[in-house]
């Protein structure tokens, strides 16, 4: 936001998310001074929704996937000249998201493996990127959940695909990665090494790994790498790094995980 104009930021911006992006561009354009408009598809979790509008976004509900809400925002650049801050497919979000890497390789010099979530790839791309130009040794895992999995199901059919969204605890994993992606699908391509599918189980299983070891409430995307590390068997010496980002979880969904114990 800070690399638009000023003529620009007086016109608002805008974007589609899954909850998690919306929330970041509507903290920045409060900040600023700047109106925010967060493109969602009913599938987004209500605490999520309540925090863009504490933030003082406009939220408006599309459809019931992140692929509506896409068009609409496109809809709304066209029509009002609002700027879109794309959640993923762009070099800027891609290169910010590489100062994630940037940390690990300070704090952990010597990792063999990191797990990534999956979904657009934006983060994943970035980590990636910035960890094997430093070590190209290193090993880069993306997790992601087993339905509605469109980056992974991309990757296997050589091309974005599009695919109907279903309802998962890793919620801020869902949204397709447009049929027109520039940068995120090529550079998962080249530089992820595996992508994992979880359970719904493995998923919730991360989550209360955290809460009760870590006292820490996450939600579903950023316990699916904990759920896979819990998969597998005892460690083989390899130092392994999970990224957990993310923590816009429901209490009534933490009520419910909890119960399941």
């Amino acid at each position: 936001m800070l690399s638009l104009s000023l003529k620009e930021q007086q016109k608002g911006v805008a974007t589609f998310s899954t909850g998690n992006h919306g929330i970041a561009v509507a903290y920045v354009a409060k900040q600023l001074g700047v109106r925010s408009i967060v493109c969602i598809s009913s599938r987004v979790p209500k605490g999520k929704v309540n925090r863009l509008k504490q933030l003082g976004a406009e939220v408006i509900v599309v459809g019931d996937n992140q692929d509506d809400a896409e068009d609409y925002c496109y809809q709304l650049e066209r029509e009002q000249g609002v700027s879109v801050i794309k959640p993923f497919d762009d070099l800027d979000i891609i290169a910010g998201q590489g100062t994630i890497g940037l940390e690990v390789m300070e704090q952990c010099p010597n990792i063999d493996e990191v797990i990534v979530p999956l979904s657009g790839g934006g983060l994943l791309s970035g980590i990636a990127y910035t960890l094997k130009s430093i070590e190209s040794s290193i090993r880069v895992t993306g997790v992601t959940m087993e339905k509605s999995a469109v980056m992974h199901e991309s990757l296997k059919q050589g091309h974005p695909v599009k695919m109907a969204e279903s309802s998962t605890l890793a919620d801020s994993l869902l949204g397709g990665i447009g049929p027109h992606n520039e940068y995120t699908f090529s550079l998962t391509q080249e530089y992820m090494d595996e992508s994992l599918l979880l359970s719904e189980k493995a998923i919730s299983e991360g989550v209360l790994f955290m809460m009760e070891h870590h006292k820490m409430v996450i939600e579903g995307a950023a316990g699916a790498g904990i759920g896979q590390l819990l998969l597998e068997e005892s460690g083989d010496g390899r130092t392994v790094v999970v990224i957990v980002s993310g923590n816009n979880v429901d209490h009534e969904t933490v009520r419910e995980l909890i119960k399941t114990r």
